[in-house]
């Protein structure tokens, strides 16, 4: 089993930033992916970016350039800073942990509300 806690969400202005974290905690896979997705209200969970345990990265395209995911592995944290914010960014921001490269056996976080206003 794999635990993960996020924390860095909150309100924040258009044009804002802000910080999240994920810790992971318990049996992490020695290869791993880890990713941050969100999910606004009536619409499905999407994949924002993931990093895998070398290092490569994956974005969003609309987060290109806004957003940087980064890790610790000594720490088993993943973070993903935000800047930019806009008000399409509004949503719950969800933290998975995966085996590299299947992507099987995935944890969830339970997720952080992150709200941008206009």
């Amino acid at each position: 089993q794999v635990q993960l806690v996020e924390s860095g969400g909150g309100l924040v202005q258009a044009g804002g930033s802000l910080r999240l974290s994920c810790a992971a905690s318990g049996s992490i896979f020695r290869v791993n992916v880890m990713g941050w997705y969100r999910q606004a209200p009536g619409k499905q969970r999407e994949l924002v970016a993931s990093i895998t345990t070398n290092g490569f990265t994956n974005y969003k395209d609309s987060v290109k350039g806004r957003f940087t995911i980064s890790r610790d592995n000594g720490k088993n944290t993943v973070y993903l800073q935000m800047n930019s914010l806009k008000p399409e960014d509004t949503a719950v921001y969800y933290c998975k942990c995966s085996r590299w490269p299947s992507g099987a056996d995935g944890y969830w976080g339970q997720g952080t509300q992150v709200t941008v206003s206009s």
